[in-house]
């Protein structure tokens, strides 16, 4: 028995991705003589960032079974607890061989690390799956392995991930060099991949930290939160006390990274 015998496949992906992670393990909600599934990764990350150009990653597992591992799939998908990741259309993306057999090498008898990977693409000109900015976000992983004597564990929600929007963040003090005690500049800008429009936008209302490091140190200390205005645009002024580094840091946001801006040196004279 294939794979495809376990469950009725209903229509083709449409839509968005995920996020790089490891987990533990995970039990079987559908089951015949348990395939054991752990170690699931998503290109060795936390969160899968896109930017507006294609992107290929690669998922991958370790399976395990008395007979051995012959296939593996990994679905990515959103809706309710309780509902099928297999019908509904918008909201699920498969792999680039989820019609073929995953790629998979024993590492014994009864053990196989199975891959496949997921093409993403926001121009959408390669054949992958499209993403639009509606596809950022959260989305649940279904895992399924099956064994060389067509045993086969199908666990529909192993865990969670997020398909997040590359993230740009800068920063500017100004003037430099400035007499101290005198009013610094700092302003900045954080933009984020827009895969509507396929370029970078203004990320508004966000909160960003302005942070300074004193020169001969290695550690940034909070000097205030300021929120980005409607075209993504931070802009503060303090006054200039001793030389440093001025940054922008940005905490992210579920469909949006964390990104910190390179420190900007300001000499204080």
């Amino acid at each position: 028995m294939r794979k495809r015998a376990a469950f009725v496949l209903l229509s083709s992906v449409a839509a968005a991705a995920l996020a790089a992670f490891v987990i533990p393990g995970a039990y079987a909600e559908e089951t015949q003589d348990e395939v054991q599934i752990t170690n699931v990764r998503f290109d060795g990350g936390t969160n899968i960032v896109v930017d507006v150009y294609a992107k290929t990653i690669t998922v991958s597992g370790t399976f395990t079974h008395p007979s051995g591992i012959q296939d593996a799939d990994f679905v990515l998908w959103r809706g309710p607890d309780g509902a099928n990741p297999y019908e509904t259309y918008d909201d699920r993306i498969v792999s680039n061989q989820y019609y073929s057999h995953a790629d998979c090498v024993a590492s014994s008898a009864t053990t196989s690390t199975c891959s496949q990977t997921i093409s993403l693409e926001p121009d959408w000109k390669y054949g992958g799956t499209a993403l639009t900015n509606a596809h950022a976000g959260t989305w649940k992983v279904s895992v399924q392995g099956v064994a060389d004597d067509d045993s086969w564990t199908h666990t529909a929600n192993y865990t969670t991930t997020r398909l997040q929007r590359h993230s740009k963040l800068t920063v500017n003090a100004a003037p430099e060099p400035i007499a101290k005690g005198q009013p610094l500049t700092v302003t900045g800008k954080l933009t984020r991949a827009n895969w509507d429009t396929l370029d970078y936008r203004g990320y508004t209302n966000q909160p960003a930290k302005l942070q300074f490091r004193k020169a001969g140190t290695t550690t940034y200390t909070t000097i205030k939160t300021v929120y980005t205005s409607s075209t993504g645009t931070l802009t503060t002024t303090v006054p200039a006390s001793e030389d440093g580094y001025w940054r922008w840091n940005f905490a992210g946001t579920s469909t949006t990274p964390a990104v910190k801006a390179t420190g900007d040196f300001v000499d204080v004279q």
